[in-house]
């Protein structure tokens, strides 16, 4: 795949009890998957939380409205969009990989991401 057609977007600056930051990061996903571009959403820090089971799906955007966080997250999932747990978090939530929601891949772990973005893998858009 052209190296310039990966989107990396980390969510490391996204709280989830702001509800308001929550649905732009994964618009972005779902817009560029549907435009078949390679989507990996990494969450870490607080925004790890997303990616536990019940949490996303607990929020909504916006108040009254009956589309949750999760259903952002699926819709981008839909479109093609990975979404990966930090390692570091699983241990700071007390969480497992059994914690996480469907639509996570699994963990990627900071080597992994500073490694395609040293090589030059992937487009950066940080949340």
């Amino acid at each position: 795949m052209n190296p310039t057609r990966r989107l990396l977007i980390l969510m490391v600056n996204t709280d989830p009890r702001n509800p308001e930051e929550l649905a732009a990061p994964f618009y972005y996903a779902a817009v560029a998957a549907a435009m078949d571009h390679q989507v990996d959403v990494v969450c870490t820090a607080t925004a790890g939380k997303l990616m536990l089971k019940g949490v996303a799906a607990a929020i909504a955007v916006k108040r009254g409205d009956p589309k949750t966080v999760y259903d952002w997250i699926r819709e981008a999932h839909d479109q093609g969009a990975k979404f990966w747990a930090c390692p570091a978090n699983l241990e700071l939530f007390d969480m497992t990989e059994a914690d996480l929601i469907p639509e996570c891949s699994g963990v990627m772990g900071a080597a992994a991401m500073i490694q395609d973005v040293i090589d030059g893998d992937c487009r950066v858009l940080t949340f």
